[in-house]
C-alpha cells in the first residue's frame, strides 16, 4: 500500500521546502511537486502543516530493574506512547547488574522488545563490569548490531564501574569503533554527601539535589574526558544538566576530545523547585543528575541552538508515585530515580523551544532526530526525509492546542510530571516504515511490527 503526503512543508536538519512525499512499501520512493497518487494509495493532505522525519529518543529505560523495583512501562505501552508524541525510534539502555553477563543481558533486553514494540528500536549496551570474559562478549554484541556502550560513573555497587573498568571499556570501544555513552557523576562524593544529609535528618526529596550538586556532575564529566583523551575513545555524555558540566565537555572538545553531549527535556522546562514541593510531591521529580537551578535553563537552550549540545532525550524511567516513589518516604536515597517524559518530549520542545524562538525548526529536527541518527549509526536510514530513507514521518500541526495529563497519556504510570501544562503544536499523522501508526490521536499501528535496528560501528578513526 502506497502513502502520498501532499502539500506539506518538509523540514530536515539541513533543508526546508514544500513538496509531496510518496511512500511505497517501507521507504520514501519519491519527493517532488504534484506527484500523482498511485491506485489505492492513502492520500494525506498536509497543507499548512510541517512534515518532520520521525523523531528519535536516544536514551530511554523501558525494562529497568532499579532500586528494588521495576519500571512500569512495557514495550507495548512505551512504543505506543512514543508514537503518540511523534517518536518513531527508541534507543534503550541495557543495564545489567554487575553480577550479570553481558550476552545474557542483551538477550533478556531484546526479548522484552522483540515482537512487542509498535515502533523501531535498538540498544546501548551497558558495561557494568569488565573481567576476563567481558571483551569477547561485547565483541559478539557489537557484531549483531549494537554499536554503542553505556557506562555509569555513579551508582557505586550497582551499575558503576571502576576506573580500571572504565579504561578497558573505552579502550575496547575505540578498537571496535564504538561510541561509549556515560552517566557522569562522582560516586564517592555522592555517597559521602548522602550519608551526611541522612544522618542530620535531611531525608526528604528536596535534599536529593544537595547530595548531587553541579560540581559532582562536572567532576564526573571531567573524569570521563580525561579517560577519553588518554584512550582516543569517542564518548557521549548523557543527561547533562548544568553549566558546570557543559563547561567541562566544551573544554574537552576544544582540545580535540571526540565528545558529544545530550540533555533532557526535563532540564529545559522544570527546575529544582519542583523537587521541593511539599507533602512528598517532590518525589515525582527525583532523578539523577537532579533538576537544577533555573539559571541553567537559558544556558542549555543556547547550547542546543548553538551546537554545544547535540541531542535531546528523556532518560524515560517510569516509576509510579504510589508504591514505588513512596519507597523513599523516610529516606530520599531510596526514591527510584526517573521522570516519565517519553510521550511529551517533542511537544514540549516545540512549545517551549520553537514557539518561543529559542530553537529554529531545522535545529529542532537536528536535536530531536537527525543528531541521534548520525551519532548512533542510523543515518540516512533514519533521521531524514530523503528518497531511500525509511518512511518514518510526522505530519505536524504547528498551532494545535493541547494539554498534558496522566488521564490521557499512553505511558503506564500513575502521574505526569507536566500535569495540566498547555502545549502548542502536535503530531497529526505518524508513520513507521510506511505504515500509518498514529492519526488524529488514535493508535492505528500494530504492536510487534517494530524492528530491531542493527547498526554498524561508525566511530573508528
Amino acid at each position: 500500500m502506497a502513502v502520498l503526503i501532499r502539500n506539506g512543508e518538509i523540514i530536515n536538519a539541513d533543508s526546508r521546502f514544500h513538496a509531496d512525499i510518496l511512500v511505497e512499501g517501507e521507504i520514501i520512493s519519491r519527493i517532488g511537486k504534484d506527484i500523482e497518487a498511485p491506485a489505492g494509495a492513502t492520500v494525506i493532505d498536509a497543507k499548512g502543516k510541517y512534515v518532520f522525519p520521525g523523531f528519535i529518543d536516544p536514551h530511554v529505560h523501558i525494562h529497568l530493574p532499579f532500586m528494588g523495583t521495576l519500571t512500569k512501562d512495557t514495550y507495548e505501552t512505551a512504543s505506543i506512547a512514543a508514537l503518540a508524541g511523534g517518536t518513531t525510534t527508541l534507543i534503550e539502555m541495557i543495564c545489567p547488574s554487575r553480577a550479570d553477563d553481558p550476552w545474557a543481558s542483551y538477550e533478556l533486553w531484546r526479548s522484552k522488545a522483540e515482537g512487542k514494540s509498535a515502533c523501531d528500536f535498538t540498544f546501548h549496551m551497558g558495561v557494568t563490569r569488565f573481567d576476563g570474559k567481558t571483551a569477547d562478549q561485547l565483541k559478539k554484541i557489537v557484531s549483531v548490531g549494537v554499536a554503542s556502550f553505556k557506562v555509569f560513573l555513579a551508582y557505586k555497587g550497582a551499575f558503576g564501574v571502576t576506573d580500571e573498568e572504565l579504561y578497558q571499556t573505552l579502550k575496547l570501544g575505540r578498537q571496535l569503533g564504538v561510541i561509549t555513552t556515560a552517566h557522569c557523576e562522582n560516586p564517592e562524593l555522592i555517597a559521602v554527601l548522602q550519608q551526611e544529609l541522612v544522618a542530620s535528618g535531611k531525608t526528604g526529596p528536596e535534599f536529593h539535589h544537595e547530595s548531587r550538586p553541579p560540581l559532582v556532575e562536572a567532576e564526573g564529566v571531567h573524569h570521563l574526558m580525561t579517560f577519553a583523551e588518554m584512550t582516543g575513545a569517542h564518548v557521549y555524555v548523557v543527561h547533562l544538566s548544568c553549566e558546570e558540566a557543559l563547561r567541562e565537555a566544551t573544554r574537552a572538545r576544544e582540545r580535540g576530545v571526540k565528545a558529544w553531549v545530550e540533555t533532557l527535556i526535563q532540564y529545559l522546562v522544570t527546575d529544582k523547585t519542583f523537587a521541593e514541593r511539599p507533602n512528598f510531591e517532590g518525589a515525582k521529580f527525583v532523578m539523577s543528575p537532579p533538576l537544577r537551578d533555573k539559571k541553567n535553563q537559558p544556558i542549555l537552550w543556547n547550547g542546543l541552538q548553538q551546537g554545544f549540545i547535540h541531542t535531546l532525550a528523556t532518560d524515560h524511567a517510569p516509576f509510579d508515585f504510589k508504591g514505588q516513589k513512596e519507597m523513599g518516604r523516610s529516606d530520599f536515597t531510596k526514591i527510584p530515580n526517573g521522570i516519565p517524559s517519553l510521550e511529551d518530549r517533542v511537544t514540549l520542545l516545540y512549545t517551549h523551544g520553537v514557539k518561543t524562538g529559542k530553537l529554529d525548526l531545522q535545529r529542532f529536527v537536528e536535536v530531536a532526530s537527525t543528531g541521534a541518527a548520525r551519532l548512533f549509526g542510523l543515518h540516512p536510514r533514519k533521521g531524514t526525509i530523503a528518497v531511500g530513507a525509511d518512511a518514518d514521518l510526522v505530519v505536524w500541526h504547528p498551532d494545535a492546542p493541547g494539554m498534558i495529563s496522566a488521564k490521557t497519556h499512553h505511558m503506564n504510570i500513575d502521574y505526569s510530571a507536566f500535569e495540566g501544562w498547555k502545549t502548542i503544536g502536535k503530531p497529526e499523522v505518524v508513520t513507521v516504515r510506511g505504515e500509518v501508526a498514529f492519526q488524529s490521536g488514535q493508535f492505528l499501528g500494530k504492536v510487534g511490527r517494530g524492528k530491531f535496528l542493527a547498526r554498524e560501528a561508525t566511530h573508528g578513526e
